[in-house]
């Protein structure tokens, strides 16, 4: 049986029933709570790739860009993820440091929405997370010219052959092309789905050393 894709998703409805909901007067007054909530919440319910969010970014000509990656760390001061500095994201961090981030926790039919500025953490915080990532990761970050053209699946396994090699019976090093980076974030949205598309919006802006916050129209 053929599917009329088109059709399907011209469609088709999901409404939102969860008798989740965010009310302005039980929610904390720092947002940074509120985030450790959610998460610890998806954690618990076993929502799959939790710590998967979307990195967009600008680049020089101003183009937008967005692709998903793993947070590997969060606190006040921001959160975190890796990658290489060569790739095309990192070379939109240092035309623009403006980016936003998107978790999507479908079964809560929650997002949030974090806006920030961007920079690269030290080579020492860099350095012990590289230290504790599986072998093979670590031979893959040497192995990899992120972004980069490549001829062929094939060329890629053989520079991962000779990484390997070089590698031998030694402690993967860092490459220096590879760390991480930290979003100070200073807006949050949490989204909660509702019934009817009527949903929550709430708004937290940092001023200063403070929050406010206000509800947004669904």
């Amino acid at each position: 049986m053929s599917l009329d894709s088109k059709k399907f998703v011209r469609s088709d409805r999901r409404d939102f029933n969860s008798e989740r909901e965010l009310n302005e007067q039980s929610l904390p007054h720092d947002p940074w709570v509120l985030f450790k909530n959610w998460l610890e919440e998806a954690i618990a319910d076993d929502v799959d790739d939790v710590y998967a969010m979307h990195v967009s970014s600008v680049s020089s000509n101003g183009k937008p860009h967005n692709r998903v990656v793993y947070m590997r760390d969060f606190s006040i001061d921001g959160i975190v993820f890796y990658t290489n500095y060569n790739s095309d994201k990192a070379k939109d961090f240092i035309s623009n440091d403006n980016v936003c981030l998107t978790f999507l926790w479908l079964k809560h039919d929650r997002q949030l929405r974090m806006e920030g500025k961007i920079s690269k953490i030290s080579e020492a915080k860099s350095d012990d997370y590289f230290s504790k990532r599986p072998r093979k990761s670590q031979i893959g970050a040497w192995a990899s010219d992120q972004s980069q053209k490549l001829k062929s699946r094939e060329e890629l396994e053989r520079k991962l052959a000779e990484m390997e090699q070089k590698f031998e019976g030694q402690t993967v090093p860092r490459p220096p092309h590879w760390g991480g980076y930290i979003v100070n974030i200073n807006k949050f949205e949490f989204w909660q789905g509702r019934p009817s598309r009527l949903h929550d919006r709430i708004i937290f802006e940092k001023q200063e050393n403070s929050y406010i916050s206000y509800r947004l129209n669904p």
